[in-house]
């Protein structure tokens, strides 16, 4: 389907599914943190004359939790949640869906988050209404809406606040990481540089590379993003944090900058 800056959804009744998209200006760390973080999601997810989102707790790994409720204009409260299947920042997830409203039957939501020239592609699919037609039609409907607010709060915010740099240092495992790499360990620096470089590309790092620091080497990262938080999952997404081998990033910003 095509993908404009206003969102588009399509519900396929003779599937059970609804496919939705939209262009936000905003990269992808921040549309991920939006669409996840505890703090974000009530303060875009509703508008007053219809129904807001309240409160949202979330447990953002696979298997974790997710809740959210709320407050329709005619003060009646409503609940949704389920679980996350797959939790790929800042990139892809995937989680169950399930409302009172919908007789509390179990479906599932996936986003894709792709990096654009001007922010992100955010393609949403919805899917197991089975031959729950008016469900399907109705939840297509509730998408755009919700990618619409989505879509304003993020643009909001974006012309709204400049953008920062933060420097960020990749500490290995051991001091001499740099000098006894296993086989194993040179295809994870690989993956690392390979993902690096493509936010390189994004415009969300300004360079990165090994500083030969006498007391062992480490990676120095330049980040160019709107406050720690969007650059934290950044660097939660990085190949050699996901990995579990101890490796852990030091965030500090930068005061100013002479670029």
């Amino acid at each position: 389907m095509a993908v404009s800056d206003r969102p588009r959804a399509i519900a396929d009744t003779s599937s059970g599914t609804i496919l939705a998209a939209v262009m936000i200006a905003a990269p992808p760390e921040r549309v991920f943190r939006a669409i996840t973080a505890e703090d974000q999601i009530p303060l875009w997810w509703g508008a007053d004359h219809m129904y807001r989102t309240t409160k949202h707790v979330a447990d953002v790994r696979p298997g974790g939790a997710w809740r959210s409720e709320g407050k329709g204009s005619d003060g009646q409260e409503f609940h949704v949640g389920g679980e996350y299947l797959e939790v790929e920042p800042p990139h892809r997830l995937v989680m169950t869906w399930k409302a009172p409203w919908d007789g509390d039957n179990i479906t599932t939501v996936s986003y894709t988050l792709e990096a654009v020239e001007n922010g992100t592609r955010l393609t949403l699919r919805h899917e197991g209404f089975g031959q729950r037609h008016d469900s399907c039609r109705d939840h297509g409907s509730g998408w755009e809406r919700v990618l619409d607010w989505l879509g304003d709060f993020l643009a909001k915010e974006t012309n709204a606040r400049p953008l920062s740099v933060f420097h960020c240092r990749l500490i290995p495992p051991r001091p001499d990481f740099a000098f006894t790499l296993t086989e194993e360990e040179r295809a994870l620096m690989a993956a690392h540089a390979d993902y690096l470089r493509g936010k390189l590309n994004e415009g969300a790092v300004i360079l990165f590379g090994p500083v030969a620091d006498p007391a062992g080497p480490w990676g120095l990262g330049i980040v160019r993003a709107r406050d720690e938080a969007e650059v934290k999952v950044l660097t939660d997404a990085d190949p050699t944090v996901r990995s579990g081998r101890g490796f852990r990033y030091e965030i500090l910003p930068m005061m100013s900058t002479i670029m």
